[in-house]
Formats: C-alpha cells, sequence, structure tokens
C-alpha cells in the first residue's frame, strides 16, 4: 500500500513538471502564421561552363565519384571530356522589408545570377531585379515588381539577449517555409574575413537554403539575416550566423539610394592585444586595438595616429577587442571627424580624426631575400641592417632584417626573411643598437617587437628566457 502510495506521488510529480515544462516553452505559433507570409524562396539561374554534367545532377561533374553511378541511368551523355555550357540552379530565401517589393537576402545567394525569381507564400512567382549587393556584409537587396505585400517586422539586436529564444524561417534544400527554433548562442562574434559585422550566433537549424532568410525574436521582429553555418559535413552542426538586422538595414538604405555602398576607412593596420603585449605596454588588461601599421597620407596618419597607439575608445564607443574597431569606423560617414582615444607610451591621448572613404582592397606584393653565417642573440635572432633595396621593397625607413630565427624568436612566429622595426616602442636601426636594448631587459620581462612581413606590420609579444 505504502509503495503504491509513493509511486503515486512519484507520477504525480512527473505530470507537474512535465506540465510547467511545457507551459514555459514558447510558442511560435502566431510568430509563423502573421510574419511567415513575409518570407520567401529565392531560385537562382547561372549559365556555367566546365566538363560534362549529368543531365538532372547539374551540379555533379564527371569528378565526382559518383559520376559513373548516375551516367548509366542517362545515357545520352556527352563524351568525357568535353566542356560545354550548362544552367546550374541553386536556392536561397529571403525576406519582404516594404510593402512596395524590396527583399533582402545575402549577397552570396544572387551573385552571378542570370535570372533571380522569388516564389511567395501564395504561390506566385515573380522575376527580382538586383538592386545591390555587398560582399563585405553578404547583403543583397533586390525588388520585385509587387504591391500590398506583407512585411516583416525589424527588430533591435541590441536588445537581444543570449540564450534568448529565437526562430529562422526559410527553405532548407528547397523545402519552403520551414520552421526551425533554437536559442542566442552569443552575440558580436568575429569569423575569419569578416570584419564589418559582429555576428549573431544560434543553434536554430539552419542549412543550405536558409541562407538570406530572417532570424526572428519572440516578440517576431527580425533581428537578423541568416548567412552562414560552422560545418565539418556542409549540413547543420548545432553552429549558425546571422547578421544582426540594423547592420542589413544600414546597407540595404545605402544600396537603395545609390546602389552601392560607402564606409568609413582609417588606412590603418591592427591586431589583437594580448595579456603578454598588454603587459609590456603597461596596460592592465588586455583590451583595445593595437596600431601595428599606418599608411602615408592616410586619415590616421593625418590625424596623429602611431604606430604602438593602442584605441582604446572611438567617437565615445568603447574598444574592447581588435574586432570592434573595424565595425565601428566602417559605420562611419565619410567625411566626418571623430574623437579617438589612444594610449601612447603610458598614458591616455585624444586625438580628432576625419574619417576617409573606403578604398578598393589591394594585394600585398611579397619577396624576401638573406644570408648566413653570423651569432644570433639572446632571443634566437641572427640580424643585419637592411639595405636600401629592401627598405624599399618593405616600403619603411629603418629595420634590421632576420636572417635567421630560432628559439625563443621562432616560438612567438618570427621567421627568415622579416624586418624588425621596434623593440617596446624603440625604433631599432642597427644590430648594435638592438642588442644595447635588448640587454637591459632581464630574463623574465616581455618584450613587444614590431615586425614587418612584404607591406603588413604586427606586434609580437615575446617573453626572454
Amino acid at each position: 500500500m505504502k509503495l503504491l502510495k509513493n509511486l503515486l506521488i512519484a507520477a504525480t510529480m512527473v505530470f507537474i513538471t512535465a506540465s510547467v515544462s511545457a507551459k514555459d516553452l514558447p510558442d511560435f505559433t502566431q510568430l509563423v502564421e502573421k510574419q511567415g507570409p513575409a518570407v520567401v524562396n529565392i531560385s537562382i539561374t547561372q549559365t556555367r561552363e566546365g566538363m560534362a554534367q549529368v543531365p538532372g545532377f547539374p551540379g555533379l561533374s564527371e569528378d565526382d565519384p559518383f559520376f559513373e553511378f548516375f551516367r548509366r541511368f542517362q545515357p545520352q551523355m556527352p563524351r568525357k571530356g568535353q566542356p560545354r555550357e550548362y544552367k546550374s540552379q541553386s536556392l536561397g530565401s529571403g525576406f519582404i522589408i516594404s510593402s512596395d517589393g524590396y527583399i533582402l537576402t545575402n549577397a552570396h545567394v544572387v551573385e552571378n545570377a542570370d535570372e533571380v525569381l522569388v516564389r511567395l507564400t501564395d504561390k506566385q512567382e515573380l522575376k527580382a531585379k538586383v538592386i545591390g549587393f555587398d560582399r563585405r556584409t553578404d547583403i543583397a537587396l533586390l525588388k520585385i515588381d509587387a504591391t500590398n505585400l506583407p512585411k516583416v517586422a525589424i527588430g533591435n539586436p541590441e536588445q537581444l539577449k543570449v540564450g534568448e529564444w529565437v526562430a529562422a524561417i526559410g527553405s532548407p534544400f528547397g523545402f519552403e517555409s520551414s520552421v526551425t527554433a533554437g536559442i542566442v548562442s552569443a552575440k558580436g562574434r568575429s569569423l575569419p574575413q569578416e570584419n564589418y559585422v559582429p555576428f549573431i550566433q544560434t543553434d536554430a537549424a539552419i542549412n543550405p537554403g536558409n541562407s538570406g532568410g530572417p532570424l526572428f525574436n519572440l516578440k517576431g521582429e527580425v533581428v537578423g539575416v541568416n548567412s552562414q553555418i560552422y560545418s565539418r559535413s556542409g549540413g547543420y552542426m548545432g553552429l549558425a550566423f546571422a547578421i544582426p538586422i540594423d547592420v542589413a538595414m544600414s546597407i540595404a538604405d545605402q544600396l537603395k539610394s545609390g546602389g552601392k555602398v560607402t564606409r568609413g576607412w582609417l588606412g590603418v593596420m591592427i591586431q589583437e592585444m594580448t595579456k603578454e603585449l598588454a603587459e609590456s605596454f603597461g596596460l592592465s588588461k588586455a583590451q583595445g586595438a593595437l596600431i601595428a601599421n599606418v599608411e602615408k597620407n592616410s586619415p590616421a596618419e593625418k590625424g596623429g595616429l602611431e604606430v604602438s597607439d593602442v584605441v582604446l575608445k572611438f567617437d565615445g564607443k568603447p574598444v574592447e577587442s581588435s574586432a570592434d574597431l573595424p565595425r565601428l569606423v566602417g559605420a562611419v560617414k565619410p567625411g566626418k571627424k571623430i574623437a579617438v582615444q589612444v594610449w601612447r607610451k603610458g598614458e591616455t591621448k585624444d586625438l580628432t580624426i576625419a574619417v576617409g572613404e573606403a578604398p578598393a582592397e589591394k594585394s600585398a606584393p611579397s619577396g624576401k631575400a638573406g644570408k648566413n653565417g653570423k651569432t644570433a642573440n639572446r632571443i634566437g635572432l641572427t640580424l643585419s641592417e637592411a639595405g636600401e633595396a629592401q627598405l624599399k621593397e618593405f616600403k619603411v625607413s629603418h629595420g634590421l632584417f632576420v636572417e635567421e630565427a630560432d628559439g625563443q624568436a621562432a616560438k612567438v612566429g618570427i621567421q627568415r626573411g622579416d624586418l624588425i622595426l621596434s623593440i617596446n616602442n624603440r625604433d631599432v636601426k642597427s644590430v648594435e643598437q638592438f642588442n644595447q636594448i635588448l640587454s637591459q631587459f632581464k630574463t623574465g620581462s616581455t618584450i613587444a617587437l614590431l615586425v614587418r612581413r612584404g607591406t603588413s606590420s604586427m606586434f609580437v609579444a615575446l617573453r626572454i628566457e
């Protein structure tokens, strides 16, 4: 009897717990009903030239291991090795931001498209015009000829909290109007080669075809544009990244008004402050963006920025890490004067810089030469004074050429062919001077070397053992 009573109590507790848990879970039904009609499927057609393809499988080339398997079921194949033109189709997602037919999606979805078709939830298919796209933020603006369309509500990503529920709607693998849900895993994520976007990370299931679709908060507001995933398989692995909607809308406004995007530009190369570098610069903690190079005649040079400055604030906003600075600068209208606070040689300094307009990206030249046969110093560097030809090649006025790098120097990444420009913010012009400065540091001290490689400069922190 006692056992039966205990079982009934346990069953009741399980039921209550289950009821509470179900009650606490979010309900996305109203969100989908209200905002779902504003989400569209995007179909892109491209003309490609390549080797023989399997009919019905335009992305399957003869180099694919399944090529021969499918070829047996498709006897009307061009002979192997014959290049030909073929139509390639791909799918993506997007969402309507205005009732007169403007649509947001990803740049990588529509770039190089010959034809873009937008399919609405009521099954209408309309040709879309690409108003413009921006590769750096991966945002594109489309326009369809229609009126009185349903449009999404725009939210504020700044108010989004880590752990908050979010939902994605899109067309993964072509399955239209698919809804997935998850939480915000992180905010302000920096990804390689993506300097202008503080990504929202989410674990909502995002797969190929979701690109360009909206990420909603529980209020039914768009807070991000689903852009990319981290995956080793090509499919969802719990790591998805969305472009904050305020960034996307800013780009859309520029594309709509002028067809192109302009960004602020300083003309500097920066690197992340590490704990070791912060110690060598006299900072209490690793923060800010370390200036590793300043271009000649750039807004930064004209405004007084110097190599080894650490940018702590830009336009009154704190620069917590180096990834913050490109976003802050890029968001400024070219020509605007901005207050910049830097850490310089042990104290803060305030500057005013007129921000320029970002130029087209340039490729850096390379080329190094060296010689051997000298004694390495206490950190493993064998150095020589750089000649005029080397200084001209590296576009600097002084520096010591690294003939060999061993020991501690090699461990921190210095290599043969680099130039050493300074040690703890003191310019070095001779090997004797460098070794004399080096001898002043005790074992256990941390030093910062400014290293030039090609046309790029960066600080390297090294602890003397």
